[in-house]
């Protein structure tokens, strides 16, 4: 298995990471949340505009999880005062299960380093239980519980996680 992680850098991209983004959205969390929210949060949160103003506007960074020539899923982070947030870390549900996701936070893990940051944290609904025990397996810990209003009558109903980095 050896794991790539190109930056998003060009429109091209930007468009298959929407793509990807919103294809894994879809496949993923029915059950968790409603499909209405669903799709309010991919225009809102993973679609091609969102994503670009993340990244240029807020200063995200967004790679492609890729295995030779196949994308396999994506990641999204935010640098912080002393931390690497993790925005999103997806991967499309045939490769789920695999060992990419020890890849993808080891890759997280070295960018939060060589920014000396302390530790990762990120975010997870509160109703996704295996996300939620798959990050505590990796040495994430719950420090709290956030309910953000993001409009439209929804709310992100998360714990947020956190790993120290030593």
């Amino acid at each position: 298995m050896a794991l790539s992680f190109p930056e998003i850098r060009s429109t091209k991209d930007l468009h298959l990471l929407a793509d990807t983004a919103q294809g894994i959205w879809r496949e993923y969390f029915p059950g968790i949340i409603t499909d209405e929210q669903i799709e309010y949060m991919i225009g809102k949160f993973q679609s091609f505009d969102a994503m670009s103003e993340q990244i240029h506007a807020f200063g995200y960074r967004y790679f492609f999880v890729a295995e030779e020539e196949n994308i396999l899923g994506y990641i999204g982070v935010h640098e912080e005062e002393k931390a690497l947030f993790l925005s999103k870390l997806y991967l499309k549900k045939e490769y789920r299960g695999r060992g990419y996701f020890s890849g993808m936070l080891a890759f997280c893990e070295n960018l939060a380093r060589e920014k000396s940051l302390s530790s990762l944290y990120l975010t997870v609904n509160r109703g996704n239980s295996h996300s939620v025990q798959v990050y505590e397996a990796k040495g994430f810990r719950t420090i709290r519980e956030q309910v953000a209003d993001i409009g439209a009558g929804y709310v992100m109903d998360d714990y947020v996680m956190e790993k120290k980095l030593i």
